[in-house]
C-alpha cells in the first residue's frame, strides 16, 4: 500500500461523513513535503474556502493521531478544479464528451501519451476518440489523467453553477 493510499483510508470516511468525496491524495516534495487533498460535494455543488477549511481541520486532526508521514509536510486542500484530474473509472464516464489528456504506465498502440475526446468507459477500458481514431485504454494502466480546459468545459462548468 502506498503512502497516498494509507493516507486515504484514514481520511476518506470523515470526509464523507462532513458530505465531501475525496477525489485524491498527493505527496509530493522531498526536502519541502506537501500533502494535497483534493476533495468536492457530495451534492454537485462549488466548493468553497470554508470547506476546504473545516477539511482542513479534520483531516489535521485524523493525521495528528495516525502519523502517516515521518518528516513535516504542508497540508493543502483544495477542489479538483475545471480541469480536474480523472482517478476513478467513474469519472471517465461522468466526464464523456469533454477532451482529456491520459498517460498510461504500459504504452497502448506504441503510445504512451493520448489526448482526444473521452468516449465513456467499456468495461474497464476508457475509450477515447484521438486524431488517429478510436482508442481503448485499460484503466488499470493509467498513470495519471485530466480533463483539458475548453471553451465546451467552461460553459458547462458555468451552466452547472447556475
Amino acid at each position: 500500500m502506498t503512502l497516498e493510499q494509507r493516507i486515504a483510508e484514514i481520511i476518506r470516511p470523515a470526509i464523507e461523513d462532513l458530505g465531501f468525496e475525496l477525489v485524491r491524495v498527493l505527496v509530493s516534495g522531498q526536502r519541502n513535503k506537501k500533502l494535497q487533498v483534493m476533495a468536492e460535494p457530495k451534492d454537485g455543488s462549488a466548493m468553497n474556502v470554508d470547506h476546504c477549511a473545516v477539511i482542513s481541520r479534520t483531516v489535521s486532526a485524523l493525521l495528528d493521531v495516525e502519523d502517516p508521514i515521518d518528516d513535516h509536510y504542508v497540508l493543502e486542500v483544495s477542489s479538483p478544479g475545471i480541469d480536474r484530474p480523472l482517478v476513478k473509472l467513474a469519472d471517465f464516464a461522468r466526464y464523456a464528451g469533454f477532451d482529456a489528456r491520459v498517460e498510461m504506465d504500459v504504452p497502448v498502440e506504441g503510445r504512451r501519451r493520448f489526448s482526444g475526446r473521452l468516449l465513456g468507459v467499456d468495461g474497464t477500458d476508457v475509450v477515447m476518440d484521438v486524431t488517429e481514431g478510436e482508442v481503448r485504454l485499460p484503466f488499470a494502466d493509467i498513470q495519471k489523467s485530466k480533463l483539458l480546459m475548453t471553451d465546451e468545459l467552461i460553459a458547462a462548468h458555468q451552466q452547472a453553477d447556475g
